[in-house]
């Protein structure tokens, strides 16, 4: 309703960002969950989407445009894709608690067996690097000047990930430092919704 209304993709504010948010990550579990028999996975996603959806509904985000012109294609591939990357970078996140909870069992030696099957961390990071590549390329084909802080602020979550990777690929991260790096880089993604500068059209995400 809310898409129909604006004519486009509803992702115009801050409200409408955290929605489609939550159905990132819900749909990207749903695509993953089920493949690797990640309901351990659904416990721990199921709070953060209600939580996402909860806050957009109470906080004082949803503040609409009164100016409205036609939808730019690129700009909305743009930042949907940018949020569906960040879905990806969510569950990350989370596989990253899963495997500290896990670490910390093993140190206390009270490891439930729930935690044996790990959800495939390496997997979602790359799915979310790929997808959010996409959505940085994109941006420059908008026919709009990007926002200099912004364009800086995507480049180091980006380069952020890719570092995490090579890392990873090269086995220079230990996997516990692997799992710390993906909460700390998607709650910097997180924090950086905050920077968005929202238009008429749509919102340019970092």
């Amino acid at each position: 309703m809310r898409g129909h209304a604006l004519g486009r993709c509803p992702i115009t504010n801050l409200f409408e960002v955290f929605i489609f948010l939550a159905w990132s990550v819900a749909a990207i579990y749903m695509l993953v969950g089920p493949g690797y028999r990640l309901s351990l996975m659904g416990a721990f996603t199921a709070p953060l989407v209600v939580v996402l959806q909860v806050f957009a509904l109470i906080a004082p985000i949803d503040i609409r445009h009164p100016v409205k012109l036609p939808a730019n294609p690129w700009l909305e591939f743009h930042a949907s894709i940018s949020l569906v990357a960040y879905g990806a970078f969510a569950l990350a996140c989370i596989a990253g608690v899963m495997y500290l909870v896990q670490e910390r069992q093993l140190k206390t030696h009270q490891l439930h067996s729930i935690f044996y099957h790990l959800p495939p961390l390496t997997y979602l990071l790359w799915w979310g690097f790929v997808l959010y590549t996409l959505g940085i390329v994109s941006g420059f084909f908008t026919g709009h000047p990007l926002p200099r802080l912004q364009v800086v602020a995507a480049i180091a979550v980006w380069l952020l990930y890719a570092a995490i990777l090579q890392g990873q690929h090269l086995r220079r991260l230990a996997p516990k430092r692997v799992a710390a790096l993906c909460i700390i880089g998607f709650s910097a993604a997180l924090t950086l919704l905050w920077g968005i500068t929202f238009t008429a059209q749509m919102p340019s995400l970092p």
